[in-house]
């Protein structure tokens, strides 16, 4: 699949030194998921007076909504070192238990995507979580014998974009567990102005009104919109980002004031076109838009279905009204039926 700019996954161009350099650290600076910060807050606080470690924490939702950033700012507030690492990198429960014994008392452990945990390492985690103990088996055969180390308290935050997909023994040693949701637009208005004052770039609010519609309700995606559009306003305008050049900068970059792109549009077209609005099976529509089934379900539909364009039905995906009236195509009639 070929990278988009409203794609809320972290992609190849995203430096990860700007991304840190834009990241709140303490839950003040932190714009949106009121509930959950709240919560959070309230545990950081009441460990902190207990002087215990935090308890585990699993944070899921789609991508680039905040998890990483929620992570550290929960250790930043602890006072506490964080360790991160993703579950792909762990290969061998050795690595782990590397990663677990280097760690200090309350010290924060932040595994992205633990949904890909190999199922051994994954083991290894239940006696870690639930008792503060490793248990390693020394030797082979008969000889073989288990050993116990016992490790400082500490915390474990988990993020994940699919949570179905951790095993209960593992999603049940979690003692918090949090969805992140979209943000609204004027969440991201607010997260846009304050990256501007990092980045050095001067925005005016309705500039920054106008790429937080285009945001697809996504901190990352406004992040990297606010990049695009400075390099525009820097070379085409006087340096400052206007409603006029944001609308000149996105449609540059072919992006409508909903966030949508051509593929989402190509997308939509095909439904009407060529399957009357649907109902059409999955395989049947990532097949006419040469993507992949999964691709399709978990990276283009969410944020249509959030639209309102798109939803899923028992026989298949459908258009909806709200789809001929953004393409400004007259609405689908649909067939009388015969009496007689």
């Amino acid at each position: 699949m070929e990278e988009r700019i409203v794609s809320a996954q972290r992609q190849t161009e995203d430096d990860p030194q700007l991304e840190a350099g834009l990241r709140p650290r303490s839950f003040k600076e932190y714009v949106g998921q009121e509930k959950i910060k709240e919560k959070l807050a309230i545990y950081v606080r009441a460990a902190q007076e207990r002087n215990e470690a935090l308890d585990h924490v699993l944070l899921y939702g789609p991508p680039g909504l905040g998890k990483t950033t929620l992570a550290h700012i929960i250790a930043w507030e602890l006072g506490v070192s964080i360790r991160v690492t993703s579950g792909p990198a762990i290969e061998r429960p050795g690595d782990l238990a590397a990663l677990l014994t280097n760690l200090g008392q309350g010290d924060v452990l932040f595994i992205d995507e633990i949904h890909r945990l190999n199922r051994s390492v994954e083991e290894i985690l239940y006696p870690a979580m639930e008792d503060n103990a490793l248990d390693i088996i020394i030797g082979k055969g008969p000889g073989a014998r288990s050993l116990r180390l016992e490790l400082a308290p500490f915390t474990m935050i988990g993020a994940t974009v699919r949570a179905g997909l951790l095993t209960s023994p593992l999603r049940d040693r979690f003692g918090v567990v949090d969805r992140l949701e979209f943000y609204t637009p004027e969440e991201l208005e607010q997260i846009i102005m304050r990256s501007a004052g990092i980045l050095n770039v001067k925005a005016e609010r309705e500039g920054a009104a106008i790429i937080a519609r285009a945001s697809r309700g996504t901190p990352r995606v406004a992040n990297r919109l606010l990049k695009r559009v400075r390099d525009y306003a820097q070379v085409k305008a006087d340096n400052i980002i206007t409603a006029a050049v944001a609308k000149e900068a996105l449609l540059m970059l072919q992006l409508d004031h909903k966030g949508l792109d051509e593929i989402d549009r190509r997308l939509l077209l095909a439904l009407v076109e060529k399957f009357e609005g649907g109902p059409v099976g999955l395989d049947t529509l990532a097949a006419c838009i040469s993507e992949e089934p999964e691709t399709l379900e978990d990276v283009y539909e969410p944020y249509l279905m959030q639209l309102g364009l798109l939803k899923r039905t028992a026989r298949g995906r459908m258009v909806t009204n709200e789809t001929y009236a953004y393409l400004k195509l007259p609405p689908r009639e649909e067939p009388q039926q015969k009496l007689w």
